[in-house]
């Protein structure tokens, strides 16, 4: 199974079709490359769907995932790339809006 120690999420969608040379393209063209050991992750408009482009040590994976009801929750960011924790990850992943993990409890909330 692949376990990359850091993802960082591409924020403008992409053309699903696009595979491993042109994310590597896209990647170079925000001055990363896809052999640094990071993890990076895609998403199309709808955010229905996730590529993750990760490299191995030996060769470069790309996985996609699609969701059949509901999106992903997309980091929203100035930047071109955004990092999460694991934690986040995994959430995102699975389709939970993974800001909700660290949202602050209600000041003013009483029983």
């Amino acid at each position: 199974m692949i376990a990359p120690t850091q993802v960082w999420f591409v924020i403008d969608p992409i053309d699903m079709r696009t595979g491993i040379d042109g994310l590597s393209l896209r990647l170079q063209n925000l001055d990363r490359t896809p052999c640094d050991g990071q993890a990076y992750a895609f998403r199309n408009r709808r955010s229905t769907r996730l590529k993750l482009l990760v490299w191995d040590g030996t060769g470069v994976w790309l996985c996609q995932r699609r969701l059949h009801q509901g999106h992903f929750t997309w980091p929203d960011a100035d930047s071109t790339t955004v990092g999460l924790t694991d934690r986040q990850w995994a959430w995102l992943i699975t389709g939970v809006d993974w800001r909700r993990l660290d949202a602050p409890a209600p000041v003013h909330w009483r029983v």
